[in-house]
């Protein structure tokens, strides 16, 4: 079994660092900031599978959009596009289970053009704990 890396390991990184260099790109928002954005005008993400949205319930109001298609549902010039995908000025606000997953989708959607996107610090989770509405 032959071992493949890639020359010059500067450019490598292990997840906890891409995390950190995810994240310096943006800022990200707790729960209470989040809830503010929401009412404000921003569109929460949920990117969580079905069984957590089955199991924990849902954000009202959130857009549910599998990770895998995120991309594609938030292009506003994508042809699979969701209703809400506006502009690229859109503030959306990823949430994933527990905070990790939705960096990743964030810088993402950066690239794409959505230069407001961020994530939920602690996701769904921290959304939960705080207090905050959730239908079951």
């Amino acid at each position: 079994m032959s071992d493949v890396r890639r020359e010059g390991g500067d450019d490598q990184a292990g997840i906890d660092e891409l995390l950190e260099r995810v994240r310096a790109g943006y800022e990200r928002l707790g729960p209470q900031e989040a809830k503010a954005a929401a009412a404000e005008g921003a569109l929460l993400v949920d990117i969580r599978y079905a069984e957590l949205r089955a199991r924990d319930g849902l954000i009202p109001g959130a857009l549910v959009v599998e990770r895998n298609e995120l991309e594609w549902r938030l292009d506003p010039q994508g042809s699979h596009r969701a209703a809400e995908a506006v502009s690229h000025g859109l503030q959306v606000v990823v949430i994933c289970n527990e905070g990790y997953a939705s960096s990743l989708a964030a810088e993402s959607l950066h690239r794409l053009g959505l230069y407001r996107a961020t994530d939920l610090i602690g996701g769904f989770q921290a959304w939960r704990a705080a207090g905050f509405p959730v239908e079951v």
